[in-house]
Parts: structure tokens; C-alpha cells; sequence
């Protein structure tokens, strides 16, 4: 007689006790979308244009999933955001992935249930000024009005940075980018306060760009990164590779020797059939976005206006912190 059939993961793995597992890659096939969510409007990260567009870094990370899994990098239903609820919102099952430039940080993985696939860019806590405040220093901000976003790590890294020096400063939360933004423009606020790579897309919004300085200092670290649930082991395999892909082809496309994009693409399509995915994936992906290094430059380098410097968001090779993993 039979014993009882053991229930299997995804990904083909035993599950253990009083887990569930979901098959999102089953589900975001038969949708027929990748369910993103994004930021409200961050330049250079996830912004909607006029046109109905979403572009961004963040945006093309999200339509990499999608040209990977579906064949189509638009195929994707852009879900915007408030800070406030990307995680919630991605924990109770409204999207598949998350890519708001949210930070990686224990807490939140634990908290809500979810893992992070990969960091999409390091960055730091900075202060967006007026040009002739004369401040030159977070110090010189003490007692001001902070212009933050509501669910950001913004006012517990404001008091971890300002208390060991026995100063304050008042940060006042709004739900929307625009509004704080706003606050500030209008000087209801002395600074505004925000990841450095989102605060140079938000100063290119303002009337006059050259009337605003963002300081140099940086408060913490952020590594902002693509986030799904923790109940799917192979769609965060996916997720996690497709990333991994993008600085495996800046690497390898780069190295003497190599013969090229198309290699690396065979390399990774190789693998693609143990991961859910067809062996073509990986050139899909490079068709459809480019390596790491055209993402950046195309939506926060020199081509981008914003012209905001690699710095840790080099290869390793480079002196960055970007690790381009091993394909096999």
C-alpha cells in the first residue's frame, strides 16, 4: 500500500512542515504579467513619463524578470507604490516583485517574509540643499525641519547620526516623493533628505537644478535591491539569476579574450531548463535591457542627464561592489 504522497517546493524540493510554498512562475505565465511594484516617481530609478512609460533602473530591473519568464520585457503591470507599503503590499500577494529602491536590512526581510534577490544599486543617505544656504555639513542642519518619506529608514538613520553628537533635527514625513520634494522646494523644510541617487533625479526635477547642492556626506548604507516573498524558492532563484546575469554580462563582455555577450548568454542559457526557464532566457534578457553597465548608463550616467558617478556601483574589478557571480 502506498504511503502518503511528500509534498514537493517548486522547485522540486521537500517542503517542510507547516510551510507553504506558491508556484509564482506558474501564476506570472498564466497572467501573462510580471506584477511590479515600483516608486511613485524616482528619476532615474521609476518614473512614468508623459508617454505612459515607466523608465528607470528599477523599471528595466523588472522588465528583465519579464523578458526572462515571458518573452516580453514590457509584458509587465506596473504597480505603483508609497514607501510606506511597498513591503506590506508585496507580503499580502499584490505583486510578484518589488523594485522601489528599498534598502536591504534584516529587519525588513524577517519582518514581512521575504527575501532579497540581489542589490540593483548601492547608495547612501544624503541632504539635497538650497546652493547658498552655506551649509556644507549634516552638523549645520541641527534644529532644521528634514523633509523624509514615510516608511524609509531616513528618520532612525537621521537619529543615529545626529544623537551621538548631541544634536536633533525635526523630520517631518510625507507619504509622497512630490510632496516632500514640494516641502522642501518651498522651504517648508531646510533639507531633503533621501537615498543620493534619488536625490539627484529629484533635484533635476526642480525649476533651477543649479539652485540646490546635494551634500557629500552620506549618513548610511543602502543597498537598494529587488525583493519577493519567501514562500517561492525557485521564483527568487529566478529573480536572483536574472540580476546576477546583468553583472555577469558587464564582467565577462569586458574581460580580454572573451568572445562576447552571446557567450555569456549560451553560459547562463545552459542552466535556464533546471531553473524553470527555457535556454534562450538569458539572451532574451541582454536583448531586451543590456548588461548592468548600459542600465546604469542609460538611466543614471552621462546619457541619462543625471550623470551620477558609478562609484561602488562598479564591478569589483573597478574598485565597485558589484560581484559578478559565477554562471556555472
Amino acid at each position: 500500500m502506498n504511503g502518503p504522497t511528500t509534498p514537493m517546493t517548486p522547485a522540486g524540493g521537500i517542503v517542510p512542515p507547516g510551510i507553504a510554498f506558491v508556484d509564482t512562475l506558474a501564476e506570472v505565465r498564466a497572467r501573462g504579467a510580471v506584477r511590479a511594484l515600483v516608486s511613485r516617481g524616482q528619476p532615474g530609478l521609476s518614473m512614468c513619463t508623459a508617454e505612459g512609460r515607466w523608465t528607470g533602473l528599477d523599471a528595466d530591473v523588472a522588465r528583465a524578470v519579464a523578458a526572462a519568464v515571458l518573452d516580453d520585457a514590457e509584458a509587465v503591470d506596473w504597480r505603483p507604490s508609497d514607501s510606506a507599503a511597498r513591503l506590506t503590499r508585496l507580503a499580502a500577494g499584490e505583486a510578484d516583485v518589488t523594485v522601489c529602491n528599498v534598502s536591504w536590512t534584516m529587519g525588513r526581510e524577517a519582518d514581512h517574509g521575504l527575501l532579497f534577490a540581489g542589490v540593483t544599486c548601492y547608495d547612501g543617505e544624503g541632504f539635497l540643499v538650497p546652493a547658498g544656504s552655506g551649509v556644507e555639513d549634516p552638523a549645520d542642519l541641527a534644529g532644521q525641519r528634514l523633509a523624509v518619506h514615510a516608511g524609509s529608514t531616513t528618520p532612525d538613520n537621521l537619529a543615529d547620526w545626529y544623537r551621538p553628537r548631541g544634536l536633533t533635527v525635526t523630520p517631518v514625513v510625507f507619504g509622497d516623493p512630490q510632496e516632500a520634494l514640494h516641502a522642501y522646494a518651498a522651504g517648508d523644510c531646510a533639507a531633503y533628505v533621501l537615498d543620493k541617487v534619488a536625490l539627484a533625479g529629484a533635484r533635476r526635477t526642480l525649476p533651477d537644478p543649479e539652485a540646490h547642492r546635494i551634500l557629500p556626506a552620506e549618513i548610511s548604507r543602502e543597498p537598494m535591491a529587488a525583493v519577493v516573498r519567501d514562500d517561492d524558492p525557485r521564483w527568487f532563484r529566478v529573480c536572483r539569476w536574472v540580476l546576477q546575469l546583468l553583472f555577469a554580462a558587464e564582467y565577462e563582455t569586458h574581460r580580454d579574450g572573451f568572445p562576447g555577450r552571446a557567450a555569456v548568454a549560451r553560459q547562463a542559457g545552459r542552466h535556464g531548463p533546471a531553473a524553470g526557464l527555457d535556454e534562450a532566457w538569458a539572451a532574451r534578457v541582454l536583448d531586451a535591457v543590456g548588461s548592468y553597465a548600459e542600465l546604469y548608463e542609460r538611466n543614471l550616467g552621462h546619457s541619462s542627464g543625471l550623470d551620477v558617478p558609478r562609484g561602488p556601483n562598479e564591478l569589483w574589478t573597478r574598485g565597485g561592489l558589484h560581484y559578478a557571480v559565477p554562471l556555472h
